[in-house]
């Protein structure tokens, strides 16, 4: 198998690993794909970006409530 982030995954596809990335396992090599967009546009001054676990997305909320999303013109 293949070893990520001290976790063995067996050979084969993986189709999420713990750390939320896309891997194909071989004897000779682990290739990964993230499964999550970095937010790149939004008010950086009035919001903050924090990376949700469960979605395997990144959150953009709102520095003072952070129960309230901010829009994201844009990600990579």
């Amino acid at each position: 198998g293949c070893i990520m982030d001290g976790k063995l995954y067996p050979f084969g596809e993986i189709a999420r690993t713990e750390s939320c990335f896309r891997c194909s396992c071989s004897p000779d090599a682990m290739r990964c794909c993230s499964l999550f967009h970095t937010p790149t546009g939004y008010d950086k001054e009035n919001c903050k970006v924090v990376f949700n676990r469960e979605s395997c997305d990144y959150d953009v909320v709102q520095k003072s409530d952070p129960s309230k999303e901010c829009f994201v013109y844009s990600r990579v």
